[in-house]
């Protein structure tokens, strides 16, 4: 008699069991402002100065006293010349400075008129304009005021983010250590790019996407290659890829069939939490953990594991639906979610399935969501002609001009 089957898991229960078991990496390295790109902040960053650390000129013009130029058409004598960089004198009364952008206001000075409402004449400027306190004026510590949080940890760095440190000084920052990971690929059917194909066979598209998505992910990634599909096989790489990594990920192997042996050996090796999501594509998901064991059998911890489906548009989904945010909660970032962005649909999808799906879209020059022509999980050019994601409620049908649920790839793939 055939066991019933396991009910299908919601994607967003089985993305909160999966980030509520990731464990932050504890070891953290300082590294200078030019290496740190893509990596998580463990240590917020405050600033000892203000910025900018005093007041300065918007514009090129001429730093006076605005109660000096009592009526458009004022001639002020020009006292000094204040290029940026330069430390000024300060203003004589009656006159004006000139003043370059960036240049720091003289003490006495309250007002710039820019250069366009100026006219000079001889050693004097008039003033073409009745400047008020404060006009052309960026005050000290405008960006940011000394002794406040300018980077907060868990921050993924940017490149603003490492221009914001430079500015207020920070030459380095404290970061996590990139997450280690583990890849290997089940199936005997698979063949390697540039080796014959025999008859029954594919090529292994999967080894080259799953690791370049966690390269871009900033990971550390060890390939075990394809694995047979024998159970004791599978067993003896997971023991070996548990040792020194954060995370394992298969591909393959998740399904019932015969020679499906990632889930028994993942069980014999470990423990398996959760394994078939309701969304289409994507089905055959599985997370857990595996035992480390070191010298002897001493047990070393845990290493985290996700299989993911075989096919390769399955398992292209899955990775930037649960694996991305599953390393960036690993490496404690505070924000793991991607926003949906609403676009209109220039389809019609009027038989939707009663899993979630995640549809294979790019927008048009109107903005708008155009459908790849098949859906189906096995055709991978799906996801080269595409830009992003739809996320399509279950059973919910499509009609054109539709509000779609989208997610892009420019933020998918970022890491």
């Amino acid at each position: 008699m055939t066991a019933p089957a396991s009910p299908l898991i919601d994607p967003d229960v089985a993305l909160q069991r999966l980030l509520a078991a990731a464990s932050p990496i504890s070891e953290t390295e300082t590294l200078p402002l030019s290496s740190a790109l893509g990596r998580v902040l463990a240590q917020e960053v405050r600033s000892t100065i203000d910025v900018p650390p005093a007041d300065n000129t918007a514009m090129d013009g001429y730093a006076l006293r605005s109660a000096d130029v009592s009526a458009a058409g004022a001639c002020l004598p020009v006292s000094q010349r204040i290029p940026a960089g330069a430390v000024p004198q300060p203003l004589q009364p009656g006159t004006a400075a000139r003043i370059f952008t960036g240049g720091l206001i003289p003490p006495g000075a309250d007002a710039v008129v820019m250069q366009e409402q100026c006219v000079v004449k001889g050693d004097a400027v008039c003033i073409n304009t009745q400047p008020k306190i404060g006009d052309w004026v960026r005050r000290r510590g405008l960006d940011v005021a000394a002794g406040s949080v300018v980077l907060a940890a868990g921050q993924r760095l940017r490149p603003q983010d490492l221009g914001l440190a430079a500015s207020v000084g920070v030459a380095s920052l404290r970061v996590r250590r990139k997450p280690r990971v583990a890849i290997l690929f089940t199936g005997d059917e698979l063949a390697m790019p540039g080796e014959p194909l025999r008859p029954g066979a594919i090529y292994n598209s999967n080894r080259f996407v799953i690791r370049a998505l966690l390269e871009t992910a900033g990971c550390e990634v060890t390939d075990f290659g394809i694995v047979p599909d024998q159970l004791e096989a599978t067993r003896a790489v997971l023991r070996q890829a548990a040792l020194g990594h954060d995370l394992v990920v298969s591909t393959g192997g998740m399904s019932v069939g015969e020679e499906d042996h990632v889930k028994p050996a993942v069980q014999a090796e470990g423990a398996l939490d959760l394994w078939q999501i309701a969304m289409k594509p994507g089905k055959p998901l599985a997370f857990g953990h595996l035992r480390r064991s070191g010298n002897q059998g001493e047990k070393q911890g845990e290493a985290a594991f996700i299989g993911l489906p075989g096919n390769p548009v399955s398992s292209f989904v899955t990775f930037l639906l649960f694996v991305r945010p599953f390393l960036l909660a690993l490496q404690g970032a505070g924000h793991t979610a991607v926003q949906t962005l609403p676009v209109r649909a220039a389809f019609d999808w009027p038989k939707p399935d009663r899993r979630r799906e995640y549809l294979r879209v790019r927008l048009n020059a109107q903005g708008e969501a155009e459908l790849f022509a098949s859906q189906n999980s096995a055709v991978l050019t799906s996801t080269v002609w595409a830009d992003g994601l739809v996320d399509n409620p279950p059973q919910h049908p499509i009609a054109r001009g539709d509000v779609l649920r989208y997610l892009p790839f420019s933020i998918l793939l970022q890491g």
